[in-house]
């Protein structure tokens, strides 16, 4: 599978308010929202970033797209470095990825009718005026809403949720992108609409070949659609591997935590939760060694001295903990 997004050593920083006595001392203390992250996605490969909020899964996203200057780090998107991309390089980069938002309602102007909504990103992309009606009816087709005629002149406010997230799922799609992020995709979804809207993502995989990165905390989302998983944590990546090893074996301790936490179904949790100590705030104030470990029940001295690296445990599955 040929490497279509390949991120290294990727950091993004954000200045945090100081207090008086570090304004004194000339001290900039910064959130590492994401630090130091080496990830590689194949083309056509769907992946999971998993981790709970404020573990930097959708800094990442952000990067990715190009939406967030990185700090420190570089990411290639089909061989050529974003921080190089400019003009008409640039402007087809913003035909080839797309975001999808969180929350459709919010996603497109409520003064946007469904034709408008659609056809604003072929007009933006320059799409030559005669393929918007047909590229408009196969993106709709695509996410399964074939009335399309019946669709086009609605308003976001006269659609149910579940169709919504459809068209923003629609819009997406119609300049026809190489690389999507999707972030929380169904989380402001009813439970009875959100399978429906998976199993639209996974078609479309299937259809498209697209390369997909789906941003949740949702273990079961993400087996269900994404090929492989990383989970984060504090803007690092703690495991990587098969979505359906990494729910079955998980290998780091924060992961088997959050499996046993989480319903999976066909997923053994007759265990009672990992006793995770504190929380994710109080951790971010930790310097050097494992970032996990004051949560960590398993945690040693060496877990204070030295960060872990990913190492591979098995063919295609890392975790970054000393105990393996």
């Amino acid at each position: 599978m040929a490497p279509l997004v390949v991120a290294s050593g990727l950091e993004k920083h954000f200045p945090v308010t100081r207090r008086l006595g570090e304004v004194l001392r000339g001290e900039r203390p910064v959130s590492r929202a994401v630090d130091g992250i080496d990830l590689t996605i194949g083309e056509g490969e769907t992946v999971g970033l998993l981790g709970e909020s404020g573990c930097g899964k959708t800094t990442t996203g952000r990067l990715l797209l190009k939406l967030t200057r990185p700090t420190a780090g570089t990411i290639r998107f089909d061989g050529g470095d974003l921080a190089d991309l400019a003009g008409a390089a640039l402007k087809r980069f913003r035909r080839e990825v797309q975001l999808v938002f969180q929350n459709p309602f919010d996603a497109i102007n409520p003064r946007f009718t469904v034709f408008r909504a659609l056809r604003e990103p072929l007009q933006n992309a320059g799409v030559p005026k005669e393929e918007h009606p047909e590229r408009m009816r196969v993106a709709m087709h695509r996410v399964r809403l074939p009335d399309v005629e019946g669709y086009y002149d609605r308003y976001p406010h006269q659609l149910s949720g579940g169709q919504l997230q459809r068209v923003v799922l629609a819009r997406a799609l119609v300049l026809e992108p190489r690389f999507i992020v999707a972030d929380e995709p169904v989380s402001m979804l009813d439970v009875s609409v959100r399978a429906g809207i998976l199993n639209v993502m996974r078609d479309v995989h299937a259809t498209m070949g697209l390369t997909a990165v789906y941003i949740s905390h949702d273990f079961a989302l993400v087996r269900y659609v994404c090929a492989r998983t990383v989970v984060m944590y504090l803007g690092k990546m703690v495991e990587d591997g098969p979505s359906a090893e990494v729910v079955a074996r998980p290998l780091h301790p924060y992961t088997r935590a959050l499996v046993q936490a989480v319903p999976v179904p066909r997923v053994d949790q007759s265990r009672e939760p990992l006793p995770i100590k504190g929380s994710l705030s109080a951790a971010q104030a930790q310097v050097g060694g494992c970032r996990f470990r004051d949560r960590c029940p398993y945690a040693f001295a060496r877990c204070a001295d030295e960060e872990p690296p990913m190492r591979e445990v098995a063919p295609g599955h890392r975790a970054a903990c000393h105990l393996l």
